[in-house]
C-alpha cells in the first residue's frame, strides 16, 4: 500500500531533519508518496501569508502529515503557523509522550508521561485587542464542546495505551468560570471510565510536583495554555525538546510534528538532532496502520542512541544529522 503523506520541512533547521525522517521512513519499507509544501516566513514573503490554502488543502486531501518547525516572529510579523494549521483543520487534540531514552542523560531515569493538550481554545488562541493606547486584552474562550470531546479523546487514548490515571490540570481556584466549565465537563466524562483513577491539581503545584516527583503522573489533560508550557517542562525532564515528539490530531486529519523550534543559529550546519522528528514520523506510521515499521524504526533509534556511535552535538557527539539518519537506516535493512 502507498500513502499518500504531506510534507511540511519547515525552517531554520526543519528541512534538514525533515529529510532525516523521510530517510528513516523509506528505510523502512514503508511506501510513502511524499507531497512537499512550503509553510513559514520564506512563504510569507513570497505569498503574503506563511500558511498558504495550497497547504491546507493537501493536509485535507491526504489527512496525514508530518511537519518540522516553523519560526514564528516575536511580538510582530505573522501569526503562527501552528495554530493556524489547528484551528483550520480542527486539530484539537495536541499529543506530546515523554519518555526516558536510551543514550540521553538526564535527572531522571524510566520517565513515561503523557502530555494531552486542548489545541483549539483558551487564551493561547491569541484572540487579541488594543482597547486603547497601552492597553491590550487577550480573551480566554472555553466552551463545553471543546472541553467535552478533548476529554474523551484523552480517556479513549488513556483506555487504549491501559494507562493508569488522569490528572486533569486547572486554575479554578481562580478563573472559576472559564477553568471551572472546563473541570465540569472533564468529570462528566471520566463517569463513563472507571478504571481510570483520576485527579484535578492547580497548574502551579503540578509543575512543582513535576521536578520534585513526575512519577506519580501518568497522563495530563491541560487546556490549551497550560498544555504547552507543561509539556515543555515534561520535555526538559527527559533531555529537551530535541528528543521529545508530537501529533496534533482532529477527527478528519492529523499532523506530526518536531515541537523544538527552528533553531535558526545552527540551521544550515547539518548538526541538528532528527530524534523528535523521527519519533514524530513514528508516532505517525502508529496512525496510519504501520505499526511494524514504527517499532522497528523505534528499536532502530534507541539501540543508535544507546550505543552512542552517531550522537549528534547536543547529546554528546560529533555526528551530523544525516549521520545519525544513516546509522538508523543501515540497522533497518538489517533487521
Amino acid at each position: 500500500m502507498v500513502h499518500n503523506i504531506t510534507l511540511i520541512p519547515g525552517d531554520g533547521i526543519g528541512p534538514e531533519v525533515a529529510e532525516a525522517a523521510v530517510a528513516v521512513v523509506e528505510a523502512s519499507g514503508v511506501q510513502v508518496r511524499w507531497h512537499r509544501v512550503e509553510a513559514g516566513g520564506e512563504v510569507a514573503v513570497k505569498h503574503g501569508t506563511a500558511l498558504p490554502d495550497h497547504v491546507l488543502n493537501s493536509v485535507r486531501t491526504n489527512r496525514v502529515a508530518l511537519k518540522g518547525p516553523v519560526t514564528t516572529p516575536i511580538g510582530g510579523g505573522f501569526g503562527s503557523v501552528n495554530v493556524a494549521l489547528r484551528k483550520e483543520l480542527d486539530l484539537y487534540a495536541c499529543v506530546r509522550p515523554v519518555r526516558s531514552l536510551p543514550g540521553v542523560q538526564t535527572r531522571y531515569e524510566d520517565i513515561d508521561l503523557l502530555v494531552v493538550r486542548e489545541n483549539t481554545e483558551g487564551l493561547y488562541s491569541g484572540i487579541e485587542h488594543l482597547v486603547v493606547p497601552g492597553v491590550a486584552v487577550s480573551l480566554k474562550v472555553i466552551t463545553e464542546n471543546a472541553s467535552t470531546r478533548i476529554a474523551k479523546f484523552a480517556f479513549e487514548l488513556a483506555r487504549r495505551q491501559k494507562r493508569r490515571k488522569i490528572t486533569a490540570v486547572h486554575k479554578a481556584n481562580i478563573m472559576k468560570l472559564s477553568d471551572g466549565l472546563f473541570l465540569e465537563c472533564v468529570r462528566h466524562v471520566r463517569r463513563h471510565y472507571p478504571e481510570i483513577e483520576y485527579e484535578e491539581m492547580i497548574v502551579d503545584s503540578v509543575c512543582m510536583n513535576l521536578v520534585k516527583n513526575p512519577y506519580r503522573f501518568d497522563v495530563l489533560l491541560l487546556e490549551n495554555l497550560y498544555g504547552d508550557i507543561v509539556s515543555d517542562l515534561c520535555a526538559g525532564l527527559v533531555g529537551g525538546l530535541g528528543v521529545v515528539p508530537g501529533a496534533n490530531i482532529g477527527d478528519e486529519c492529523a499532523v506530526f510534528e518536531a515541537v523544538h523550534g527552528s533553531a535558526p543559529d545552527i540551521a544550515g550546519r547539518g548538526i541538528a538532532n532528527p530524534t523528535a522528528i523521527i519519533l514524530s514520523a513514528i508516532m505517525m506510521l502508529e496512525h496510519i496502520g504501520e505499526t511494524d515499521a514504527a517499532r522497528r524504526i523505534t528499536c532502530a533509534l534507541y539501540e543508535v542512541l544507546r550505543t552512542g556511535e552517531a550522537a549528534t552535538p547536543d547529546v554528546g557527539g560529533c555526528a551530523t544529522t544525516m549521520e545519525m539518519a544513516e546509522a538508523i537506516c543501515r540497522r533497518l535493512r538489517t533487521s
